[in-house]
């Protein structure tokens, strides 16, 4: 299991050197819109993660896949990206295993080799500054959307939930 994931995100970031912060705040409640009132920032630049359990046509791999807090994952759309059929959200003893982490404190960085690292290339195109989880739910950090781009570089893959059309 991952250990001192919080300790293990500062020092890549700053051995990346990277502009970031960390934040120590009250632990919010499981929604994205409450830790993002908590720590000032808006919806859209948290960085949400997920991990999948991606299955079927010969795959079997779990996923952390990034998108922002505002938005939904298609895991239907995800498993086809990753050559599978069917995606699922892994249990919480699969998280905790591959993560470190419980539920709401997973960032999104990956440090088990089992776990490939995708993003919503969304991510990327809307704030200057990314906000997520650091491990535990009363720390986040606060990164250069750059930053985070060039040092942790996960896979783009669009994944995202398409809106529903108006009628």
């Amino acid at each position: 299991m991952i250990e001192n994931v919080l300790d293990k995100l500062v020092q890549l970031f700053t051995e990346g050197k990277a502009h970031f912060r960390v934040l120590e705040h009250e632990e919010a409640g499981k929604s994205s819109q409450s830790v993002a009132e908590i720590r000032g920032t808006e919806l859209g630049q948290g960085a949400k993660a997920l991990v999948c359990h991606v299955k079927g046509n010969g795959v079997k791999l779990y996923v952390l896949a990034i998108l922002p807090a505002d938005k939904q994952a298609d895991l239907s759309k995800l498993a086809l990206a990753m050559g599978g059929r069917r995606a699922s959200l892994a249990s919480p003893d699969e998280v905790m295993e591959l993560t470190g982490c419980v539920f709401g404190a997973v960032p999104p960085v990956s440090f088990h080799p089992q776990l490939k690292l995708i993003a919503d290339p969304s991510l990327y195109e809307r704030y200057d500054e990314l906000a997520f989880n650091a491990g535990l739910r009363d720390h986040s950090i606060i990164i250069k959307t750059e930053d985070y781009k060039r040092i942790v570089h996960p896979e783009l893959v669009d994944f995202l939930k398409e809106p529903a059309s108006a009628s």
